[in-house]
């Protein structure tokens, strides 16, 4: 059993990243990160036919209980959050109970946030399932639940005691989840390195195909960007906010769509065009870059194109539920190059509108 181990440095809550195929029934690997004697692993009804055996097994050792909630985005709320904490009380589990979230990046969220809030706090563990959840959701400690209103408005931050990530799960996942996970991979090339976003060109054919050597490269890319980065600034007060490229617009689709219809992967997917959109616009991208952001995304098969739906103005209503406004000012995450991201609240209002508007027309090839 090969494994690569990350550290994300944050002093006495520092934790690692463990990367591997075959790793999620390793009691060797769960054991060091589990204090108590109770242990309660969240999953869906999706992931727990297909891997919570595994994770009991390895667990043998300890009292454990299990939570098996709904799949979907459409899920995750408070009130489906209160089902951890019933089980949590109901078994009676004290502060130096453990909670191991196994799943995607719902799973991931809510357990973690059940963990923040639980008798003030307590331990938890992520094993994401989902493409999505290895590169991003579950690394870095950022927890929470949906509201009519806005999405991730009600969270915390509480950092996992570690990550496991077992590349095997990505066999059963389906074609739409995994591509919805390359949003975010393709995201970390954009913001932090031009050479991996013209690796993603060269080999997105062998991640598509599920290929193991690309599919364990790209994790362990994005694992390395998103650890340094939170490293730097865990609590989103600097550098850490332009691991949002794209997720304003994203945000304002899944609100404004109802949470489930677009996956989250999907949404980022086209939140990015609109934000290559606008940087193209206000000049700080060629057109030529612009492009070959549209033709990768497009060749992830993922959408370019935002939802018809949503109207130019509902958007502009979405996007100032965003955690990113400050003093009332909407604050964008746009691109100087590939492989560079800045944070801007010091653009034309009618820019905005134009580009939201450009990435709507029908013409564009991929709406979901």
């Amino acid at each position: 059993m090969k494994t690569k181990t990350l550290q994300l440095s944050l002093g006495e809550r520092s934790y690692p990243i463990i990367i591997g195929n075959g790793v999620l029934g390793k009691p060797e690997l769960l054991n060091p990160f589990i204090s108590g004697q109770q242990v309660m692993v969240v999953s869906n009804e999706t992931i727990a036919p297909l891997y919570l055996s595994q994770v009991l097994t390895a667990l043998s050792d300890y009292q454990c209980e299990t939570v098996i909630l709904p799949d979907g985005e459409e899920f995750k709320n408070l009130d489906i959050l209160n089902r951890i904490f019933d089980a949590l009380l109901q078994a009676r589990f004290s502060r130096d109970a453990t909670l191991i979230a196994l799943g995607g990046g719902v799973v991931g969220d809510m357990t973690g946030f059940a963990a923040a809030c639980y008798q003030r706090g307590i331990d938890f563990i992520q094993i994401p399932t989902t493409l999505l959840a290895q590169v991003d959701s579950s690394v870095g400690g950022k927890t929470g639940v949906n509201h009519p209103l806005g999405k991730n408005m009600i969270g915390a931050f509480h950092q996992p005691r570690c990550v496991l990530i077992d590349t095997a799960t990505l066999q059963t996942l389906e074609d739409r989840q995994l591509h919805a996970g390359l949003a975010e991979v393709i995201k970390y090339g954009l913001i932090r390195d031009a050479d991996f976003f013209t690796w993603l060109e060269e080999n997105m054919d062998a991640l598509l195909a599920r290929d193991d050597a690309a599919i364990a490269y790209a994790i362990e890319k994005s694992c390395h960007y998103k650890a340094e980065i939170v490293a730097a600034d865990e609590r989103e007060s600097g550098i850490r906010v332009l691991l949002n490229l794209g997720h304003t617009f994203a945000h304002a689709i899944e609100t404004g769509m109802g949470y489930g219809a677009w996956l989250h992967g999907e949404a980022v997917a086209a939140g990015m065009c609109m934000a290559s959109e606008m940087s193209h616009r206000m000049g700080k991208i060629t057109s030529a870059d612009r492009q070959r952001i549209i033709d990768l995304i497009q060749r992830a098969q993922l959408p370019v194109n935002a939802p018809t739906k949503i109207s130019v103005d509902r958007f502009l209503t979405l996007m100032a539920v965003d955690k990113k406004v400050q003093c009332g000012k909407l604050r964008l995450v746009l691109l100087g190059s590939i492989g560079s991201a800045f944070l801007s609240d010091d653009f034309d209002l009618e820019v905005l509108k134009k580009s939201i508007s450009a990435c709507r027309q029908d013409t564009m090839k991929h709406e979901v």
